[in-house]
């Protein structure tokens, strides 16, 4: 229920704001317990007027980062995933990084992997019958056919699951595009049409970029990371000598290296990484040849249309994750690896006693996804991340 109140100050008695009041009950609330919200008004004096007010109030005091989520976690309302989720949630900037996290909330890994881990109990409990009872005769000769069949089935989808390219961490992170080439190719000038806004300088003078620079761009709802970095060349000076080796390795760790030249020049990054051969300062419109993907020009606006377009599908192409869930997290990456890991060890030992052991241990990574076997520093390192008041 929603209150229209009068807030004042119980030790002096001042008006402090009109606002709304609301309780909830536990554990019909966001932690599970009962919790008070006041709706104040955003100006500044109000809102240190009520904090002040609460803050001599004995028993009150400010709440730690992520402080709510985690009371919401120990008391069953979010798991581990899910909490990590609505952080996800409150960090995104474009469409797609807030359907992943809703879809993270609602039905994400942690979910599946609670699935999973209810399964390998299942056949924990049929391996550890066999080794218990074996001898009297109250376990089926072919229960063994059923346990490998069971984690066979257990195993692809563990398989799957992982071989998604890294999608959700990618789509969560950003789709890292670096622009690279020789000096004066116009990569700084690229950069600022992309971005709408002078992020780089841009001169005519060779080295003028020394360092990278990084612009977060929503591309129809794709998170895009697109660096402009110094130009690639020979150079004595020790400065740009560095600005030249951070170049190289921004191109070399990103999903897709946009190589300028107008001149024809070879890519010089000596990486397998996705590299697009683009044609600068085509200002009369020149035709590309085989190995150039487009020509632009940042007189006339050739080929910029043609360029965002381009790099619209293959964002969508690499972090189109699907609806069902994504790993948006290294810590579940780690964890269901060492899953697959344990059940392939299971299958491949002929005794049930290390069979049973190795799908301990795959039970408890499935475990640490969702919370259910973290330590307390782990939950320190995820909730210290939150901003205040979540």
């Amino acid at each position: 229920m929603a209150v229209y109140t009068e807030l004042s100050d119980p030790n002096t008695g001042d008006l402090l704001d009109k606002s709304i009041a609301l309780l909830f009950r536990a554990p019909a609330s966001f932690t599970g317990e009962d919790v008070a919200e006041l709706h104040v008004h955003g100006g500044h004096a109000v809102i240190d007027g009520v904090l002040k007010a609460l803050g001599r109030q004995p028993g009150l005091r400010p709440a730690d980062p992520g402080e709510f989520s985690r009371r919401a976690f120990l008391n069953g309302k979010l798991d581990l995933s899910e909490a990590e989720a609505l952080a996800d949630l409150i960090d995104a900037e474009t469409v797609m990084q807030r359907r992943q996290a809703l879809r993270g909330m609602d039905q994400g890994i942690g979910r599946l992997a609670e699935e999973w881990r209810d399964r390998l109990i299942d056949v924990r409990a049929l391996a550890e019958a066999t080794i218990d009872f074996i001898d009297e005769g109250d376990v089926p000769d072919e229960v063994m056919d059923d346990i490998r069949e069971g984690l066979g089935a257990l195993r692809h989808e563990l398989a799957s699951t992982l071989d998604d390219g890294q999608r959700g961490e990618r789509l969560r992170d950003g789709f890292a595009v670096v622009i690279a080439g020789p000096p004066n190719a116009g990569k700084s000038t690229l950069l600022n049409l992309l971005a709408k806004r002078e992020a780089a300088i841009v001169s005519a003078y060779a080295g003028t970029t020394r360092d990278a620079i990084d612009v977060h761009l929503d591309l129809e709802g794709y998170p895009v990371l697109l660096t402009d970095t110094a130009g690639i060349r020979t150079s004595d000076d020790p400065v740009e000598r560095e600005g030249i080796n951070r170049a190289v390795t921004r191109a070399r760790h990103a999903d897709l290296v946009l190589w300028l030249s107008e001149d024809g020049a070879e890519p010089d990054i000596g990486a397998d990484v996705p590299v697009w051969r683009i044609r600068t300062k085509a200002d009369g419109g020149r035709e590309t040849n085989d190995q150039e993907l487009v020509a632009v020009s940042a007189v006339t606006g050739l080929g910029i249309n043609e360029l965002i377009a381009r790099l619209v599908a293959e964002a969508a192409e690499q972090l189109s994750a699907g609806t069902g869930p994504a790993i948006t997290r290294a810590r579940h990456r780690y964890a269901l690896e060492g899953a697959l890991a344990a059940v392939d060890r299971s299958l491949s030992h002929p005794a049930v006693e290390l069979l049973a052991e190795e799908l301990r241990i795959a039970s408890h990574e499935l475990g640490r996804i969702s919370g259910h076997t973290d330590p307390e520093h782990v939950l320190d390192a995820i909730f210290s991340r939150f901003c205040i008041g979540k």
